[in-house]
């Protein structure tokens, strides 16, 4: 599918989250932060989350912070709730996480020792609690990732810049 003549395009600052329909494109810019991508083929609909922490430590009652892994996931949960569809309908696909700091860290999942690390463990462990599959990711590493995309065919454009 090509590029809608008018498309919108969204650039996500850290904590941002967009759903939209198939005429929208979305962009960020990542470090040690996760952008989450979704994408439901046959509906044209999905969106992006970039968040920055796993979690939080006090909740508040009614407001969603998409700062938060886990509240960037109650976000997506209610956008494919209103547009009566499934999670395991998505094309789901993880990018980030990426170390600015330490060149020689690894991303071992069960020794996580640093921001990034706990950021792609919790984004991993809430996708598959809530019963999405990941399609396609590029997680760790050093340095930084631009990520761009185009809902209306659900391609993710990457560009990383190693540090």
């Amino acid at each position: 599918m090509k590029k809608p003549g008018r498309a919108i395009e969204v650039t996500l600052q850290p904590g941002e989250f967009y759903f939209g329909d198939g005429n929208t494109r979305i962009r960020t810019l990542l470090g040690s932060c996760i952008a989450i991508t979704m994408w439901h083929p046959q509906s044209k609909i999905g969106g992006m989350c970039h968040f920055m922490l796993p979690s939080r430590s006090i909740k508040p009652k009614d407001v969603l912070d998409g700062r938060y892994a886990d509240e960037a996931m109650q976000l997506f949960l209610r956008e494919i709730r209103a547009a009566f569809t499934k999670p395991g309908e998505y094309q789901v696909k993880l990018f980030g996480g990426g170390n600015m700091f330490d060149r020689s860290a690894q991303h071992d999942e069960e020794n996580c020792k640093n921001i990034p690390c706990h950021n792609v463990a919790a984004a991993r462990r809430l996708l598959q609690q809530n019963g999405f599959h990941i399609v396609a990711e590029h997680v760790g590493m050093s340095g930084h990732r631009n990520v761009v995309f185009d809902i209306w065919n659900g391609n993710v454009w990457l560009r990383h810049v190693k540090s």
